[in-house]
């Protein structure tokens, strides 16, 4: 068994799998704390590197995870901010010796083992567990395996508020996009549907979409259900054919025809809120705007 025990969290190496275990310690993101312990088999693994951290007196090991091998880094999309990565572990300098000898470890079982550097074909990681739930600046999301579920806030654009809680089955969704709130620049949880692939409503204004603007640190937390909806669809290489000797299936995506439908709906849809007069002259015309720039 090769392991290190530092503040910002554990490692353990038992031959087969690296064991992550977050620290306790306050200064350890939330994000890492809730996602908690992380069991990386060796074939999801690339390669580790031990390296000098900015910090002065620090170094880092970093473990480097084959393409395809992980749903959390497929939602993310190494979006991830350099402090929640859980693939990355802060060392004191006087554990040098010991995050060296981790490392190595994991470097031989690589090697002995013949593990490939080519992009996966399967998640090798699972994910988070479900049911999982989310309290974000714009509502609360939930996925339970088999749909999402959104409730939103008080804060909501009122469009949002005016359509109630959005529903959406797993077998309806495309992908899921995530952008982090960076505390500069908002971001956003997108449900991609069958029905909205062709359809980029602002996120404040989109019923499919969380708009992330409030506190960052618990607005990261969306990622731990983004990462638990990609693990349960489709995997990438399904899609794309991420081999050359395997077959590319076109990418399923809706006729033009469907595309206006969905857009027209929509639009029938602001219609009778702004009838009911839940939306104001100027919240209509700014959605409907939106709603347009998609024929």
């Amino acid at each position: 068994m090769a392991e290190i025990i530092q503040r910002d969290g554990t490692w353990a190496f038992d031959g087969s799998t690296v064991r992550i275990t977050p620290g306790l310690h306050r200064t350890v993101p939330l994000f890492r704390q809730t996602y908690g312990e992380i069991s990386v088999p060796l074939e999801a693994v690339s390669g580790i590197v031990h390296e000098p951290e900015r910090k002065r007196g620090r170094l880092r090991l970093r473990l480097r995870l084959r393409e395809g091998a992980d749903p959390l880094l497929q939602a993310t999309g190494g979006r991830l901010p350099d402090a929640a990565d859980p693939y990355k572990l802060s060392v004191d300098i006087d554990r040098s010796g010991v995050a060296e000898y981790v490392a190595e470890e994991i470097r031989r079982a690589l090697l002995l083992d013949q593990i490939p550097k080519e992009p996966a074909t399967t998640y090798l990681l699972a994910g988070p567990p479900v049911p999982v739930s989310v309290r974000s600046s714009d509502g609360t999301v939930s996925f339970d395996g088999t749909q999402v579920r959104i409730d939103w806030a008080d804060t909501s654009d009122r469009v949002k508020r005016a359509t109630g809680p959005r529903i959406i089955a797993l077998g309806d969704l495309v992908q899921v996009e995530w952008l982090p709130n960076s505390g500069y620049e908002d971001g956003f949880l997108r449900f991609v549907t069958h029905e909205t692939v062709f359809s980029k409503l602002p996120p404040d204004k989109d019923p499919y979409t969380l708009d992330l603007w409030g506190s960052t640190r618990r607005d990261l937390l969306t990622a731990l259900v983004a990462t638990a909806v990609t693990a349960r669809l489709p995997h990438p290489s399904t899609r794309a054919g991420t081999h050359a000797d395997r077959p590319r299936p076109a990418p399923v995506v809706p006729s033009r025809s469907d595309h206006h439908d969905v857009l027209l709906r929509r639009l029938r849809e602001l219609g009778e809120l702004y009838r009911d007069g839940v939306l104001t002259d100027e919240e209509f015309a700014l959605t409907k705007a939106a709603v347009l720039r998609g024929f």
